[in-house]
């Protein structure tokens, strides 16, 4: 059966499981091969695997069956019947389907960032790699552009280099993100120093220790640590 079917109940507690472990697998494929690459650029993985429910199984059929005798209980003084609760009304549609396209709910975005390496001597570059996954039951939408999906590199207290500095144009990117497939950039940081002085000089990193993060909307990915030297 395709997990697209499955609504609620153990089918959903189910998908829900499988997926956590296809998200780990798939982005551990993605690293690898990212890892192994000589350039980086954005990627997008093409293969994922369906979950399916488990068939049930007849646990019950061979207890056996056991007849209850009711005590007998002394009649009840009959009481004036009180009127009938107003039925409560129904929750509103959109609070119980998702459509394919709506944009992504924070609850079921997997956002991480790895490393290439921890430690760049003066002649390279730091390299990163961004992922984003849909846990969600279908395909939504979200934004990846430079601005709403921001990958900030600091050291201390210092702001060192962002992606949201000196964007030209809108920098809005919105990317169709199918359940369980990653979204996959790679990016390479030119060791320069960024700010919102888009016409001053850069100036350059100096060596020391550095953390890079990616954030969008109220998610943050893991901690990188790496060196420079």
């Amino acid at each position: 059966m395709d997990p697209d079917t499955l609504r609620g109940g153990t089918g959903d507690v189910y998908w829900r499981r499988r997926m956590t472990v296809l998200v780990g697998v798939l982005v551990v494929v993605a690293f690898v091969a990212w890892a192994c690459s000589a350039t980086g650029g954005p990627q997008h993985a093409a293969n994922t695997e369906k979950a399916s429910a488990p068939s049930g199984e007849p646990v019950l059929a061979g207890l056996p069956s056991v007849t209850m005798t009711p005590t007998p209980k002394p009649p009840k003084a009959r009481a004036t019947p009180s009127p009938s609760p107003s039925p409560s009304p129904s929750p509103s549609p959109t609070h119980q389907v998702r459509r394919a396209g709506m944009p992504c709910e924070e609850k079921d975005l997997v956002l991480n960032l790895e490393q290439r390496q921890e430690v760049y001597t003066s002649q390279t570059q730091p390299n990163f790699m961004v992922t984003l996954v849909n846990t969600g039951p279908v395909m939504c939408t979200a934004d990846v552009g430079p601005r709403a999906m921001e990958i900030r590199i600091t050291s201390g207290s210092d702001r060192v280099w962002s992606t949201s500095d000196c964007v030209s144009g809108e920098g809005v990117e919105i990317h169709k993100l199918q359940r369980g497939i990653p979204y996959v950039r790679s990016l390479d940081w030119d060791r320069r120093r960024s700010g919102t002085d888009c016409s001053a000089r850069r100036a350059d990193a100096l060596p020391g220790t550095y953390v890079a993060v990616v954030r969008t909307g109220g998610m943050r990915s893991p901690k990188a640590v790496f060196h420079l030297r």
